[in-house]
């Protein structure tokens, strides 16, 4: 597949005790995204967060599978809607 590779971290928090998904963030590099991910769980206090990447068509909106770099703290162990 073709088209650009992006990497994301995602925080997670927990609301009337689920894990709920936070706002996606977008980053330059995978170790960025990893920085960034430690960071949302670490130092901001999210429950979790997960360092990902995703190659796709924006156009087309078709994309591979979530390719996930590293997790931090408590976050779902089913992530295959990234």
């Amino acid at each position: 597949m073709a088209g650009m590779t992006y990497f994301v971290a995602l925080p997670f928090d927990v609301a009337d005790g689920s894990v709920v998904v936070g706002e996606p963030i977008e980053c330059l590099s995978p170790a960025a995204a990893i920085e960034r991910a430690q960071g949302l769980w670490k130092i901001l206090g999210h429950t979790g967060a997960v360092a990902f990447s995703r190659t796709g068509d924006p156009a087309t909106g078709d994309f591979s599978d979530a390719t996930v770099l590293r997790k931090f703290g408590n976050v779902p162990e089913d992530l295959s809607a990234l």
